[in-house]
């Protein structure tokens, strides 16, 4: 099993929506050239989590395939409609019943499409240098996830119910938190237009980035030998 420094780190991911706002499985939404299921997936794997834990409920059976070849624990939650705080509860004590002696475990959604590899060891890093049993991720103004819990949070994790999430458990033990700066955490995407916004920056990005290339300053030299 991947060790982080000393600690053993599972992820869970939560894909469990019905997506109603967005129609259509946003979790197979293509970011990047990947499903951002699979995109976030990746991530936690190449972070050193394990076990890695999917929540899947709406749309099980694409969301699962669509995971193909990795190494991931499908939790398969009915009640996904009961709302986030059922499917994190279920999410963790699976993740638990794989590997009894976690230290901690991150949670994570699909639809914040900049969550990598590098902002995940920041939150394990952050977890090491300062002992707090919770590092949450800072934008906007407020505290969410990804968020990594250490095992002394796993009780109220599995207390979790309805509409509440993570968040209540952040800003109710903000003595217990190391905050890590992660504004693009704030872009999240719930909508259609929030996804065409999305793509449409992307190709912006994408655009300039060709049109560097393709036209470079006029003091600098046309081919380097």
């Amino acid at each position: 099993m991947p060790h982080n420094g000393s600690m053993k780190v599972a992820a869970v991911v939560l894909a469990a929506g019905g997506s109603t706002r967005f129609g259509q499985p946003k979790q197979l939404a293509i970011f990047r050239g990947e499903p951002f299921v699979r995109r976030v997936v990746a991530a936690t794997n190449d972070a050193g989590c394990a076990p890695i834990v999917v929540v899947v409920g709406a749309d099980a059976a694409q969301i699962t395939s669509a995971l193909a070849g990795l190494s991931v624990s499908i939790a398969e939650h009915p009640n996904w409609s009961n709302g986030p705080g059922s499917s994190i509860a279920v999410g963790v004590e699976h993740a638990a019943s794989i590997t009894a002696d976690l230290d901690a475990m991150i949670l994570l959604t699909c639809d914040q499409p900049f969550v990598n590899v590098a902002a995940l060891r920041q939150l394990i890093q952050l977890r090491l240098e300062t002992g707090k049993p919770i590092v949450a991720s800072a934008y906007a103004g407020t505290l969410g996830i990804p968020a990594l819990f250490n095992r002394s949070c796993f009780v109220d994790l599995l207390q979790l119910t309805g509409d509440s999430g993570a968040k209540e458990i952040i800003l109710g033990r903000l003595h217990d938190v190391a905050p890590f700066n992660f504004p693009a955490a704030a872009i999240d995407i719930d909508t259609a237009a929030d996804y065409e916004k999305l793509r449409d920056g992307e190709d912006r990005v994408q655009k300039e980035c060709k049109a560097k290339h393709n036209n470079p300053p006029v003091n600098a030299p046309s081919r380097v030998r």
